[in-house]
């Protein structure tokens, strides 16, 4: 019985739709972030413009943050993902004109990162809620696993493909990206058209803070989202990768595109291992170590002068970020109850976005005003420091043997 699920999977249309949509909207959103940032430092040279992208695209997530689940909630979850594709191509196509006629400016790409940053925003948490309804229940923890398999193979394949295209010119990112963001919106409307009762209840204010009030109220949960927070906000150097290539490792966009994809590959792997060797004890003990090794790997990337060394370094990098990332959201899931976890989710979200976005706009400020190159070390003893603080700040974390404790010591908590 058990090797009949895998197949029927492999024969789930839908799901087959839906799987290649997220491999061809995550490629073009992967081959648009090299070429951009590639694009933009060709123009000015300036690593802050580097960080100021990644807050471009990080500002319409704090904007729309309590309504991009409530619209994924409320309307048809095929045409608001299929909506934001074509948003997504039209910024592309954008880029395509700018390039073939010499008109890209650095204004123009900071207005269509913050466009970039606003579709995305709205898309994520509409794909996320739109594949319970796509595959049976029995299938959907492997229609999950491979719908993750999709984005972290896009994430290794994209950047490197889009690094390599953009040795022949900008256009040929761009042209590429807007074909692939059609094929997945044509993809998403052929979708079959499932869905529960539409919620019609507004979006509130309060709504939002309910879920902050719950992480506040549980320790372990704060603690394990903040230490994300801060640790991946200050080591994040991915942002300045562009200035490593050029002008440190002396590659061009195709050593770029690796050196993107190589945190993916050590994520994938991790995850690979993670899948069939779960951590059961020490999981806190686990999850700190992961953060220092994330902290000691971008320290060692920042002191890299071999191109080879870089590109290790960065799978390690990838692999340490997993481990964190698969531990903290299993304390997520396994202490919010069902009716909370919407909104627990929203905040975790804007958690993340922050570490990433605000981390690429910490790197690139850095970086401007002490050098790139210290930019990045400073950021990796910074995750060390927070790493050593979380420990002191959070101790019943940091000695969490198993994830099972948790649920156990949270009910006996007083509501």
């Amino acid at each position: 019985m058990p090797d009949q699920a895998p197949e029927l999977l492999r024969h789930h249309r839908p799901f087959l739709a839906f799987w290649f949509a997220r491999i061809f909207t995550a490629s073009g959103f992967q081959m648009l972030t090299v070429a951009i940032g590639w694009n933009l430092y060709q123009l000015t040279g300036n690593v802050l413009d580097l960080g100021l992208v990644g807050l471009a695209q990080f500002i319409p997530r704090v904007i729309f943050m309590l309504h991009t689940g409530h619209v994924a909630d409320r309307y048809d979850r095929r045409k608001v993902s299929a909506i934001c594709q074509a948003a997504q191509a039209l910024i592309a196509l954008a880029l395509v004109i700018g390039s073939t006629t010499n008109s890209v400016t650095p204004e123009m790409i900071f207005i269509l990162s913050f466009l970039l940053g606003a579709a995305r925003s709205f898309e994520m948490p509409t794909t996320q809620a739109l594949l319970p309804s796509i595959v049976p229940t029995s299938l959907f923890p492997r229609a999950v696993a491979a719908a993750q398999s999709a984005q972290q193979s896009a994430t290794i394949v994209a950047p490197a493909l889009g690094g390599f295209l953009f040795a022949f010119g900008s256009t040929w990112v761009y042209g590429p990206t807007v074909l692939l963001y059609v094929i997945a919106c044509a993809l998403m409307l052929n979708l079959p058209a499932r869905q529960t009762p539409l919620n019609k209840a507004k979006a509130t204010l309060d709504s939002l803070l309910a879920g902050i009030r719950y992480i506040r109220s549980r320790p372990d949960i704060l603690g394990a989202i903040s230490l994300d927070l801060f640790a991946v906000l200050l080591g994040g150097a991915t942002a300045l990768l562009p200035v490593f290539a050029k002008d440190i490792l002396l590659t061009g966009p195709w050593g770029l595109g690796l050196l993107r994809s190589a945190p993916a590959v050590g994520a994938l792997l991790m995850s690979l291992w993670l899948a069939r060797f779960s951590v059961e004890r020490n999981v806190g003990r686990v999850m700190f170590t992961a953060v220092g090794i994330f902290g000691v790997a971008t320290i060692a990337f920042g002191l890299s002068t071999s191109f080879w060394f870089s590109l290790a370094v960065l799978v390690v990098l990838g692999a340490a970020d997993m481990i964190s990332m698969v531990i903290r959201a299993s304390f997520v899931q396994l202490e919010t109850p069902d009716e909370m976890r919407g909104r627990v989710s929203a905040v975790n979200g804007l958690f993340i976005g922050a570490s990433n976005q605000l981390g690429e706009f910490e790197s690139g400020l850095t970086a401007h005003w002490m050098g790139t190159v210290p930019a990045v070390v400073l950021g990796g003893i910074g995750t060390l420091a927070v790493t050593g603080t979380w420990i002191k700040l959070f101790p019943s974390l940091a000695r969490r043997d198993r994830m099972r404790d948790l649920v156990m010591e949270q009910e006996k908590q007083p509501a």
